[in-house]
């Protein structure tokens, strides 16, 4: 038996009339996520805390359209679109595997606000045309921005959820914020009073 960790309050806070679909998510991926290859045998006893919620809580940064490069098991991308049905969600991911997975979950779940694309960040064909571009757990910020600044539009935003290593990882990435046009990269902290551990983002603007 699986055991997956039990809802924290901050739920119902974070997700209001919308946490029975993030309800149904996460007691999905806690049961199927290991055996589909999306999330590690560790994660089910901390599936809302450092997963689920450490997504949601940055949803009210986004407006317009948005794409998640690198989605994997939905992991910002699914659980944004729950949380932000005014918003719409492009989840960007190469494995067919999790592909399936998550145009089985936008279907199950009545996500009418997700385009799933089976593509690599680098093949987009779609040009500078999204608000702004997420990513959580895919690589360090050096490598992010050649990928991600090129599907946004001017004025546009890149939020990448980051750990406590984020400023180091902007510092680091000074040559390609400035070769892609990347200004104003900060890290912003979100969550903070909600959560034990609050969510941390690398945000910036793309001109």
């Amino acid at each position: 038996m699986i055991e997956i960790e039990q809802e924290p309050p901050a739920a119902a806070e974070i997700f209001g009339d919308r946490l029975e679909l993030a309800r149904r998510f996460t007691a999905a991926l806690g049961e199927h996520g290991e055996e589909r290859g999306l999330i590690g045998p560790l994660e089910p006893p901390r599936l809302w805390s450092r997963h689920i919620l450490n997504s949601a809580v940055i949803a009210p940064l986004f407006s317009g359209r948005v794409g998640d490069v690198g989605s994997g098991a939905g992991l910002p991308g699914l659980v944004l679109a729950i949380a932000r049905p005014d918003v719409e969600w492009v989840l960007i991911e190469p494995m067919e595997r999790r592909v399936a997975w998550l145009s089985e979950q936008a279907a199950e779940l009545g996500l009418d606000n997700v385009e799933v694309l089976r593509a690599r960040a680098e093949d987009w064909k779609r040009g500078p045309s999204l608000d702004a571009v997420t990513a959580r757990a895919v690589s360090a910020l050096r490598t992010l921005v050649p990928i991600t600044a090129p599907l946004v539009r001017d004025g546009g935003e890149l939020i990448l959820l980051k750990g406590t290593s984020a400023g180091n990882e902007i510092e680091a990435a000074e040559k390609q914020l400035r070769k892609f046009k990347v200004t104003n990269a900060r890290v912003e902290v979100v969550g903070e009073g909600l959560l034990d551990e609050p969510s941390r983002v690398i945000r910036a603007t793309v001109r």
